[in-house]
Parts: C-alpha cells; sequence; structure tokens
C-alpha cells in the first residue's frame, strides 16, 4: 500500500492526492502536522532516503529557521528525537511504500509509482507515436 504524508496547508500535498486519484492508485494519507510520526516512522523514511536528512529536512520552514540547530552536528537519534517532536520540519508530501520514496510533487518522478503494466504501456504508446 502506497502511503501519503500530507499537511492540509501545502499546494504539493494536493497535487500529489490528486495526482495518485487520477491515476486510480490507491493510497493511505494522513496529515503529519495533526499526526505526527513516532520514532519508528521516521527511521523507515529516513532508510528510503538517498541522501539521509537532507532529503526529508525543510530547511525553508519557520521550525527550521527558529530552532537555528545544525543538522549535520546531531546524532541519528537526536536528527529522529527533533524531527518526532517538530513535524513542521518534515517537507511534505512524503510518498512511499516498502522501496520507494518521493518528497514533494514532482509530476516526472511520481510516475515511479505507476504499476509496471502503465508505465510499459504508455512507452509502447509513445514508441509507436514516434516511429
Amino acid at each position: 500500500m502506497l502511503n501519503l504524508y500530507v499537511a492540509q496547508s501545502s499546494a504539493s500535498s494536493r497535487k500529489a492526492r490528486a495526482w495518485l486519484k487520477s491515476h486510480n492508485i490507491a493510497f493511505k494519507e494522513r496529515n503529519i502536522n495533526s499526526n505526527p510520526l513516532n520514532a519508528d516512522e521516521v527511521k523507515q523514511i529516513l532508510r528510503l532516503t538517498e541522501n539521509g536528512s537532507e532529503d526529508i529536512i525543510s530547511t525553508r520552514s519557520n521550525v527550521y529557521k527558529k530552532l537555528n540547530i545544525d543538522m549535520d552536528n546531531l546524532s541519528v537519534s537526536q536528527l529522529i528525537d527533533l524531527l518526532v517532536k517538530y513535524p513542521y520540519l518534515i517537507k511534505r508530501p512524503i510518498i512511499f511504500d516498502d522501496h520507494r520514496l518521493e518528497v514533494g510533487f514532482n509530476e516526472e518522478e511520481i510516475r515511479r509509482f505507476l504499476p509496471r503494466s502503465v508505465r510499459e504501456a504508455e512507452l509502447r504508446e509513445l514508441e509507436s507515436q514516434i516511429s
């Protein structure tokens, strides 16, 4: 099952939700501001990142600016505790399953969540248009 972690006020979250619905992709939605993540859930997301905390920390958020913390000097457990305590530090939307993660909304990148058969059919259609 695909997970969609959102913030109500996030335009990117609304776009991701609309895209998933328009492509008939089942997902479980969660507002992580009103229903914050626990430490195990933060670890699960961090495991899926390519660049660790850089991929999920919102450096433009007011909370990040107010805290004025050097993220590079935090231990992993300190980072996890910080993200649990301050969910507004986490970029949204976060879209993930057991193997893939997408942070933010990018229409090209989100296509990786389409079933393989759909992606293959689209590729065949493009190839037929080219030839």
